[in-house]
């Protein structure tokens, strides 16, 4: 009876039925005793369920079943597997014990030569990145990599090239790290014994890379690719989560914002209790209804977010500049720029900040990181990264160099276009149309109004569309908010390129006197008392 039920377990294993699987499995454990072998397979088919509590208990028995039959390399290799998992689930310290005890076990035993030890090397190197000590990162990587071929195991290469392609991305190597995991990639998707467990976290780690480093193409490739590989296996519920979260970014970033709405619904119903995918579900849950206009649900959303470990910035702090609540957008992201660790994480930030700190007066801060991007983007072939450095410079440079700023809005908007990114190129659409105005070409001014209006109106950014609207009444009524005279709105636009009394004057041709006047009757009329407060005004109103 007992061997039946074990026949029928281990062929819905063989077929990729974890569900049914554990439940025969069970059955038999019921019954009578599971042999070691069956227990691993037990404990892998309850962690692709979301059954943490089961595998973990199903691998422990194999392993000591494994010792006290005298199976070292089986021993290990369970030891091993389950000490990654835990490890991945957020509990390092019980995750080491386990990559120790195997490591005691192969010593006890007197085991010099074993795949193991290779193995055991992984999450030697995975401190070592994750410590900032690239140098030793890259050694380990290497030895693993000769390791894995010496020994001919497609689980070890597959670690050992997601290593060594991590670290040279974090050296800075993007293409080359980039290009060896892509032929990783190739190797999990084309050998047919690496393991589930470790398919799901490669595919998962390729993809997070993919998003850090800006490559939407690649990241797109191998999230379908994901979806595909997840879709065969009904049951999992692992990877499930992270990948519709990532699916879900990248319709959203590509305009189909209704189909990426019900993406994150399912991310939400997928995703285990301790999946970090519930909190970016979340957070891109805030982002959906931030740009929609609801700020009531969006700024629940964030919260939820918070809650559950992700940090809501930018999107929070784009949330309260859009509330008018500026001094708090500023405080809130720089806070978030201080405490960033990961290279990746700031550059998502700097955008942000850009358009906050303009909103604020701060032009001298978002020149600073409109530099820093533009840096970054210099280094490497991501258009995404790209075209948000072009249009962090136009929109700094509008103020003072409305030629030059159009040409870097033009250039942006048309990467923006390649992407596709209709909402991005929609705002800087908006833009162009100020530099435009600025340089007294009101005609074309109207028409990328005009353009922006349509594509947002597409998407349902209705607080994109009500800002259009406001700026084309102003154009056809030739209005000027705060009641400005027209040479106080001059005056205003040069005070909000951080020019002195002296050099408007002698910009506007006036003496130093009148300029000071002009000044002291925009600081009366806007209700405000320094030079950053009625730049905050004038970006805030679209003055330049």
């Amino acid at each position: 009876m007992v061997e039946d039920v074990l026949l029928m377990a281990r062929s819905a294993y063989a077929g990729r039925r974890w569900r049914v699987a554990c439940d025969l499995f069970d059955q038999a454990d019921g019954s009578g005793d599971v042999p070691a072998e069956d227990l691993e397979s037990w404990g892998l088919a309850a962690l692709l369920t979301g059954r943490d509590d089961e595998s973990d208990a199903a691998r422990e028995r194999a392993h000591h079943a494994h010792l006290r039959a005298g199976r070292v390399e089986d021993a290990c290799r369970a030891a091993f597997w389950l000490g990654l998992a835990v490890t991945l689930r957020g509990e390092p310290a019980r995750g080491a014990g386990w990559f120790a005890r195997a490591r005691t076990v192969l010593d006890e035993h007197r085991v010099t030569d074993s795949v193991w030890r290779g193995f055991l090397l992984v999450p030697q190197g995975m401190a070592a990145f994750f410590g900032g000590d690239l140098t030793s990162a890259l050694a380990i990587a290497e030895r693993v990599k000769a390791l894995s071929g010496r020994y001919g195991d497609q689980d070890l290469a597959v670690l050992a090239h997601n290593a060594h392609g991590q670290v040279l991305i974090g050296s800075g190597e993007v293409e080359a790290g980039l290009a060896e995991l892509d032929e990783m990639m190739v190797l999990v998707t084309t050998a047919q014994d690496v393991s589930p467990q470790l398919a799901g976290l490669v595919y998962c780690a390729v993809i997070d890379t993919c998003r850090d480093v800006f490559d939407v193409r690649r990241g797109r490739e191998w999230t379908a690719a994901l979806s595909r590989w997840c879709a065969a296996q009904p049951d999992l519920v692992p990877y499930r989560g992270q990948c519709t979260v990532h699916r879900a970014e990248i319709l959203q970033l590509t305009g189909s914002w209704a189909e990426a709405a019900r993406e994150i619904d399912r991310a939400s119903e997928r995703a285990g209790a301790r999946d970090p995918a519930i909190g970016m579900a979340c957070y891109q849950r805030g982002e959906l209804h931030r740009l929609r206009g609801d700020y009531a649900a969006s700024e629940a959303a964030y919260r939820d977010a918070l809650l559950v470990g992700h940090d809501p910035q930018p999107g929070l702090a784009l949330l309260r500049l859009a509330q008018h609540r500026t001094d708090v957008a500023l405080a809130a992201v720089r806070r978030a720029l201080d405490e960033v660790s990961r290279p990746a994480l700031r550059l998502r930030l700097l955008p942000g900040y850009v358009e906050i700190a303009l909103a604020a007066g701060d032009v001298a801060g978002a020149r600073t990181a409109a530099d820093e991007l533009g840096a970054e983007a210099g280094r490497r072939p991501a258009p995404l990264l790209r075209a948000a450095a072009l249009q962090a410079r136009g929109a700094v440079d509008i103020s003072r160099d409305a030629a030059g700023a159009l040409g870097a809005l033009r250039a942006a908007r048309s990467a923006w276009q390649d992407i596709p990114a209709p909402y991005h190129a929609a705002r800087c659409r908006v833009l162009i149309a100020l530099a435009c105005r600025a340089l007294g070409d009101t005609d074309t001014a109207e028409l990328e109004l005009h353009a922006a209006r349509w594509a947002f109106d597409e998407l349902g950014a209705a607080p994109d569309v009500a800002t259009v609207d406001q700026l084309v009444r102003r154009s056809a009524k030739g209005s000027r908010p705060g009641g400005l005279t027209l040479r106080e709105v001059e005056v205003l636009r040069a005070v909000a390129t951080g020019a002195t009394n002296r050099s408007i004057a002698a910009t506007l041709f006036l003496s130093e006197k009148t300029v000071a006047r002009h000044v002291a009757n925009i600081f009366t009329k806007l209700g405000v008392t320094s030079r950053s407060a009625a730049t905050a005004f004038a970006y805030r109103h679209h003055l330049i």
